[in-house]
């Protein structure tokens, strides 16, 4: 049986809030951070956005996300922590 392991104090504090997550790959992701598990994060009424398919960078993506609110494409999205370079709350976003 796999061993429950309990978030950071740092991940506690983000429960609840609307966050962005970075990852090592051409996707961000901004929603409700619903949970964090051993491996995983859950996020609830996500914005999963490919980058790939636009012009637009994670960066820029994010701050027009910032001004006009979140886009839900998902109700839920479960998240690879080893995929994760760097998560923040969506109000930290600094609009320039």
């Amino acid at each position: 049986m796999a061993k429950k392991t309990e978030p950071s104090p740092e991940l506690k504090a983000l429960l609840g809030q609307q966050v962005v997550v970075d990852t090592d790959s051409v996707y961000v992701y901004l929603g409700t951070l619903a949970s964090v598990g051993g491996d995983y994060l859950e996020l609830a009424d996500v914005d999963v956005h490919d980058t790939s398919d636009t012009k637009s960078t994670k960066e820029y993506y994010v701050h027009e996300i910032r001004k006009l609110g979140v886009k839900k494409n998902r109700q839920k999205t479960l998240l690879r922590l080893a995929r994760v370079l760097s998560i923040s709350k969506l109000d930290d976003v600094i609009v320039f």
